[in-house]
């Protein structure tokens, strides 16, 4: 069984979403993005690993280790409220701290990182599960995480990689947009689904779209929620 999955982005009218290429800039509403995800009810929430390495505050793990870890979930904690958990297929991200915003991290990781990456979230007190042995399995991942920790409910929060890969894999249960009144005008920047170009051609599994909620928010901002059925 998998979580409920909802996809939270603020994006432009062109619907990118790096902000800070936004115009007019005062029309990035910040804060916005945070009180929807409250309003959505909170809970914990999951990142790839660019934006999961925005967070980070470590510089690097050593490079070796004399420790040898089976590859099973360890988890520092098991009776958070939320957890903040990033993708991480092949060990790049050192934390350099346990929680964000008070929420645990948990690292997505396949069974080919290192034992010196391991070891390094072991100091840092990071939890981690392994999904996949060479290529992340996201509906693994969800499913680690609902059984192991009894998830139901996970907002998916970018970037737009990650975003992409979970609605190709028909993971994505409902899509959660804040439109606002500012455009990027630009190649170069993310859009809210993105991919590599080895899944450029790739097709996202929905049959089907229906419009849950429109709301018109302050300054012009139009918050739109979508629930998806996929194949």
């Amino acid at each position: 069984m998998k979580p409920y999955v909802i996809c939270h982005m603020n994006s432009s009218i062109d619907g990118r979403i790096l902000s800070s290429r936004w115009r007019p800039s005062e029309n990035r509403m910040t804060g916005l993005f945070e009180r929807i995800h409250e309003e959505l009810g909170g809970g914990s929430w999951l990142i790839g690993r660019v934006t999961g390495s925005e967070y980070a505050k470590g510089q690097a793990y050593p490079s070796h280790t004399d420790h040898t870890y089976p590859r099973e979930p360890r988890f520092a904690r098991r009776d958070a409220k939320a957890y903040g958990i990033a993708l991480d297929a092949r060990g790049k991200i050192a934390w350099g701290r346990s929680d964000i915003g008070g929420d645990p991290v948990i690292a997505v990781l396949t069974k080919q990182v290192s034992d010196a990456h391991l070891a390094g979230l072991r100091q840092d007190n990071v939890s981690y599960i392994f999904a996949g042995e060479r290529e992340l399995d996201l509906g693994l991942a969800l499913e680690i995480l609902n059984r192991e920790l009894g998830i139901e409910r996970l907002l998916l929060e970018g970037g737009g990689g990650s975003n992409g890969s979970f609605l190709r894999a028909g993971l994505v249960d409902e899509i959660s947009l804040a439109i606002c009144p500012a455009v990027d005008g630009a190649k170069g920047a993310p859009s809210i689904f993105d991919s590599s170009d080895r899944d450029a051609g790739a097709a996202a599994p929905i049959h089907s779209m229906t419009l849950a909620s429109t709301e018109v928010l302050e300054g012009g901002v139009v918050w739109l929620r979508y629930r998806l059925q996929n194949g």
